[in-house]
């Protein structure tokens, strides 16, 4: 029932942050002649506007990028689809052949874009791909469940599709799931098998420093994620009774971390409105309206992770299955191996995602690496100017490397 409280809410204050979109430009040139209530006014329909959430994916903008001394255009292809991810290319058009990569953006009640920064980087040196996962609300019950073993099914199809001689690199929650995959098709001698992975701020291990995230996580039995958080999907969407962790809801939990933070945001966003800072205005709303931008989570996949991921840390303990076959990632003997951290990762804490290379102790030592960037919490790992003057030249070198 409470997503369907939460979307007749929705529909009721829907035209109200309408009118406000709407008022707001007239608002403000009238308040450019200097009658200060106007233009408090227009910065208050400006934070009612931005206070929203939407359920569809923005768009990654990406149109050109700088590679080498030339600016090359950019344009998205869609190499494969399923009912739940499309595996999305950014062709750049009159590139020479660039080693190709796999981005894996998590499934954690936000779109792949929320990675658009890192596949703009990574766009630099190589031929990028990405699994644009679906908003799982619109996706029709009959297309069957979604949970781990089908997000490493993704993984090892999308990879597949690429062909021999790719890389993979996981953002975050699936690293696990990336790790699954590579020792899965290493075992199986897949053609496909990755030359390299890039491990960047996953819950590898959370036993290891565990944080509030993790501590959240084990707080409750099983039983209570599902009947507290698990609803159907309403009627007037796709995926019409479809059992979804809703993103609305894991928003508000990530919201509530930080909450004192995200109400000063919106305090200085009025603020720079109507002192004209429309540089700094324009970065807050940027960030909002993607982070505002919300996906459901299949019920299948949630749970699973919480249980498996959280609770139980199946993979680091050995007991991590797929499709009923154990998980052995000591198959994994030729694919060169990159842990990444944040010296402040208040999410994936120092050693956490470090642990896949205990896990992968048949790879020699030459083909490990692991790097700890300081002063960075979760996002700054792969987004900003670290991530790009600093986490990424290494991230580089490891791909290419590997070739």
């Amino acid at each position: 029932m409470i997503y369907h409280a939460y979307q007749t809410q929705e529909c009721v204050l829907n035209p109200v942050r309408e009118l406000a979109m709407l008022a707001a430009p007239g608002l403000h040139d009238l308040g450019a002649w200097g009658w200060e209530p106007l233009r408090r006014f227009a910065a208050a329909c400006e934070v009612v506007a931005l206070a929203r959430l939407t359920h569809k994916r923005p768009d990654f903008g990406i149109e050109s990028v700088q590679s080498g001394k030339r600016e090359l255009e950019v344009t998205e292809e869609i190499a494969d689809v399923t009912p739940f991810a499309t595996l999305l290319r950014f062709r750049k058009h009159g590139a020479p052949v660039q080693p190709r990569v796999l981005i894996v953006a998590p499934m954690s009640g936000h779109f792949a874009t929320l990675l658009r920064e890192t596949a703009r980087t990574m766009l630099r040196d190589h031929d990028v791909y990405i699994t644009d996962w679906h908003n799982a609300r619109d996706v029709p019950l009959e297309a069957d469940r979604f949970g781990i073993d089908e997000y490493i099914d993704h993984i090892i199809r999308f990879l597949d599709v690429m062909g021999p001689g790719a890389h993979l690199a996981a953002i975050c929650q699936p690293c696990v799931e990336a790790l699954a995959a590579v020792a899965v098709m290493a075992e199986d001698k897949h053609p496909a098998t990755p030359l390299s992975l890039t491990l960047m701020a996953g819950p590898i291990d959370c036993r290891i420093n565990p944080t509030e995230v993790n501590r959240l996580a084990t707080s409750q039995p099983i039983s209570w994620f599902e009947n507290n958080l698990i609803e159907h999907v309403p009627v007037q969407f796709a995926g019409m009774r479809r059992r979804v962790y809703p993103g609305f809801l894991q928003l508000t939990a990530f919201l509530n971390m930080n909450l004192q933070r995200h109400i000063k945001s919106f305090k200085d966003y009025y603020q720079q409105i109507v002192e004209g800072d429309h540089e700094k205005a324009e970065a807050t709303r940027r960030f909002y309206e993607e982070y505002f931008a919300v996906s459901d989570l299949s019920a299948d996949f949630y749970l699973e992770t919480v249980r498996y991921v959280f609770q139980e840390h199946a993979l680091a303990r050995g007991k991590l299955m797929w499709r009923d076959r154990p998980i052995w990632p000591q198959a994994i003997r030729r694919t060169a191996l990159l842990t990444v951290e944040g010296e402040r990762d208040d999410i994936c804490a120092l050693g956490q995602t470090l642990a896949a290379q205990d896990l992968c102790d048949k790879l020699p030592q030459y083909l490990r690496t692991h790097y700890v960037q300081a002063g960075v919490g979760h996002y700054g790992v792969f987004s900003g100017k670290r991530w790009e003057n600093q986490v990424y030249p290494t991230v580089r070198e490891v791909i290419h490397s590997a070739e």
